[in-house]
């Protein structure tokens, strides 16, 4: 989890001068879909623990934005209520934990099709949940996601391991077949951590994928989104197939700056959880706007400082990436890391007095 922010700080920039950057266009295009941003909001689990209307906060936020948001399986809200809190022509995708049950899987599928859904992204990395030592310290005693409704569930090792049950871990290659067969939505590989994946996506002819490692929560030590991007493209260009499929990243990205670096390296859009999540939990739907507008703010900045007017023109000759690949101490500090994040550490009351 640390690793995928403070690898984003071994990427260095290398701007251009003297290029007309009075007008600066941040909108793009994402499976499709133009977007002001190139960042959607990211799938994550049980929003209502952050804040008791839930998803439907950054639905309403996006729209504001007209920024893509991913509706999560493991939502508090049920899909429906988030997409209901829809408007206008805003788009909204569905990421998927693939169940056992595959007509369970196929029904969710479809109704979200019907619904108006713009692309499915099936989750690759989890056919099982990591170890989450903190969460699992966390006891969870709350109903869970509303995919869950009505069923018993293991809380006694925290809200990760709840909710989570159903995931299927037979879900292979040989899968995706299905999931053309029953769906026009494009279909990207969410999760997935090498270049030799990417190059099999391509093969099995999906549409895109999502470089991740599930923000560090699943196999630790496992390599950052950005690094794996580093990794994939020249590969894929030296093939001639860098069109072929879209590539987005997740894990990490908190500043404006590293939705650039991304872009430079290839990617056609990032995606952010955690820091909405904080600005909702905090503030809610004002605070997730305010956090959309700081990066939207900082995002223009940058691109003027970089030499670019258009995401068009980010281009991997603006970044030096060859340090995200050395693994060592020798990185700056990152503040982030040391000052924001809790330690894993015992709580107070429990440690035993001393006699």
């Amino acid at each position: 989890m640390r690793e995928n922010h403070s690898a984003f700080h071994r990427i260095w920039f290398r701007p251009q001068v003297l290029v007309d950057v009075e007008h600066v266009d941040l909108s793009t295009t994402m499976l499709g879909t133009r977007c002001s941003i190139p960042f959607y909001v990211t799938a994550t689990a049980l929003g209502k623990l952050g804040h008791p209307e839930g998803e439907v906060v950054l639905t309403r936020a996006a729209h504001t934005h007209s920024v893509i948001q991913m509706i999560p399986t493991l939502a508090s809200c049920s899909f429906d209520e988030i997409v209901d809190a829809r408007q206008g022509d805003q788009v909204q995708w569905l990421q998927l934990y693939v169940n056992k049950d595959r007509e369970i899987t196929r029904k969710i599928v479809q109704h979200a099709e019907a619904r108006g859904c713009k692309g499915l992204f099936i989750t690759v990395d989890a056919p099982q949940l990591g170890r989450r030592e903190k969460d699992m310290r966390t006891k969870f005693t709350e109903q869970g996601s509303n995919v869950q409704s009505g069923q018993d569930t293991d809380n006694s090792q925290g809200a990760a391991r709840a909710i989570s049950s159903f995931i299927d871990p037979s879900l292979s290659w040989k899968d995706i077949a299905l999931f053309k067969s029953i769906t026009k939505m494009p279909i990207i590989l969410k999760g997935i951590q090498r270049v030799e994946d990417v190059i099999r996506a391509i093969d099995v002819q999906a549409d895109g994928v999502v470089l991740s490692n599930h923000g560090g929560r699943q196999l630790d030590t496992a390599r950052s989104g950005i690094e794996i991007l580093a990794e994939t493209m020249p590969v894929l260009r030296a093939r001639g197939v860098q069109d072929s499929i879209e590539i987005f990243v997740d894990g990490g990205i908190r500043r404006a700056t590293d939705i650039i670096k991304a872009l430079c390296l290839g990617a056609s859009g990032v995606g952010i959880g955690r820091p909405f999540l904080y600005a909702m939990s905090a503030y809610g739907q004002d605070g997730v706007e305010r956090a959309m507008q700081l990066l939207k703010d900082e995002m223009e900045m940058n691109m003027r400082l970089i030499g670019c007017a258009s995401v068009q023109d980010l281009n991997p000759s603006l970044v030096d990436a060859r340090g995200v690949f050395v693994h060592s101490n020798s990185t700056a500090v990152d503040s982030l890391s040391q000052t924001v994040y809790d330690p894993l550490v015992v709580p107070s009351q429990r440690t035993k007095p001393k006699l």
